[in-house]
């Protein structure tokens, strides 16, 4: 009897512990030069639909339910995608704010493989000579048990290189 607590007690104080320690806030980015004006290179991110070109995502599984609601490349524009490919999921992404040539901002609702909130974003910053700074990447609040599962995962890491990926497909779709 006195083991099964003293194992309880351990296993609290153990999840106490690691939920102490475990990180409070995730952030992954990744950032490409496009040889193109800032100008044209933000009329084409704006729109959500043209990431079906160069997410990685979209190309794991080309064959996600999607469905859009409003215009997209204006704020309240959401599209929702369901996939059973697990690296996919399911979810729904909504632009929250457009700062024309500089900055989109969408929040990212994922519902599969579990459910969380995330602020998502798309930068660009003139680079001179007709060259744009295009810096794509999300950032969140990791609540329990996330937080403590990210003690034994790199979110960048394992992000990162889904933009790394993204951004190198859509400088090669810019560059056309």
């Amino acid at each position: 009897m006195y083991i099964a607590i003293y194992i309880i007690a351990a296993i609290v104080v153990l999840f106490i512990l690691l939920a102490a320690i475990a990180p409070k806030k995730y952030e992954s980015s990744r950032s490409i030069v496009i040889n193109r004006p800032i100008g044209e290179v933000f009329q084409y991110l704006k729109y959500v639909k043209n990431q079906d070109y160069w997410s990685p995502w979209k190309e794991r599984d080309p064959n996600m339910k999607q469905t859009f609601t409003g215009q997209d490349g204006t704020v309240g524009f959401i599209s929702a995608w369901e996939s059973d490919h697990k690296q996919v999921g399911s979810g729904e992404q909504e632009i929250v704010n457009i700062v024309e040539n500089e900055k989109i901002e969408t929040e990212l609702r994922f519902l599969k493989p579990w459910k969380s909130v995330s602020q998502g974003y798309i930068k660009v910053a003139d680079e001179g000579n007709n060259k744009t700074k295009v810096v794509w990447g999300f950032y969140g609040d990791a609540k329990l048990p996330m937080s403590i599962f990210m003690l034994f995962m790199n979110m960048d890491k394992a992000v990162g290189k889904d933009f790394e990926e993204g951004l190198a497909k859509l400088k090669t779709i810019l560059e056309k």
